[in-house]
């Protein structure tokens, strides 16, 4: 980890967002969503560095009150990207509300329900605005499927998809942003606790543990493997029968 060159990393990634624009939408804007976390934070920082602020746009979805969604404009005011503010609460509450009462939603269907109708609503806007939607994952959510499938694991085009939580980090310093924003502890938003609080260790573990290999805690390390076998389809096409007519 401690070779990253970050200053390679954001040249080369801005170059690749230019060319993926070029051949997918040349002229077409950036669309993602806005949560005041460093993932959308530094995908945002990102983007307006490759395409510049003026084809950046921002999408705030809070779900009824936000409370940090401070951190949410203060992304946009100081990237100077547009953005449009979205509440998907009723939405929520209308879709739960019209399930039949002999049918009992889970709890983590309620958990991923706000993430899914969040993208339902970043590809509305983007479709409006000519846009094309970023992913903001990153490699560590990633490979222990710290994402909502059909949700916030979804996207057009993905500039973090390949670095690690410290590197993102080291990315969004690079860029300038502000530092309450690239250390904001980490936390979906959606039941309360931190991401760490929910996988049991830490990031930096993580981290160390898919670049070099090495990690102190043999439960940990079984932990890790786990999560990231049973979460490898969320990172696959979807599988289809492989029909040949005679």
């Amino acid at each position: 980890m401690d070779r990253f060159n970050v200053e390679k990393a954001v040249n080369d990634c801005a170059q690749w967002i230019v060319d993926f624009f070029e051949k997918n939408g040349k002229g077409c804007n950036a669309v993602l969503g806005i949560s005041g976390g460093k993932d959308s934070s530094v995908a945002a920082a990102m983007c307006a560095r490759a395409l510049g602020a003026d084809r950046v746009v921002g999408v705030l979805m809070p779900q009824g009150v936000q409370p940090d969604i401070d951190a949410s404009y203060a992304v946009c005011k100081h990237l100077g990207i547009r953005y449009y503010v979205v509440n998907v609460g009723p939405a929520v509450d209308a879709v739960l509300s019209a399930f039949p009462e002999d049918l009992e939603i889970s709890r983590q269907s309620k958990i991923n329900l706000p993430p899914r109708i969040r993208m339902s609503t970043l590809y509305a806007v983007s479709q409006s605005l000519n846009g094309r939607v970023c992913n903001t994952c990153n490699l560590s959510e990633d490979w222990v499927g710290y994402s909502t499938r059909y949700g916030d694991s979804v996207g057009d085009f993905s500039p973090l998809s390949h670095f690690t939580v410290d590197e993102v980090k080291q990315i969004g310093r690079y860029l300038g942003l502000p530092a309450f924003l690239v250390d904001k502890t980490p936390s979906d938003g959606l039941c309360g606790k931190t991401d760490e609080d929910n996988l049991g260790f830490t990031y930096a573990v993580l981290d160390r543990y898919i670049r070099t290999g090495e990690i102190d805690d043999q439960e940990t390390k079984k932990r890790i493997d786990r999560l990231h076998k049973i979460n490898a389809f969320k990172l696959k096409v979807m599988p289809s029968f492989p029909y040949k007519p005679c």
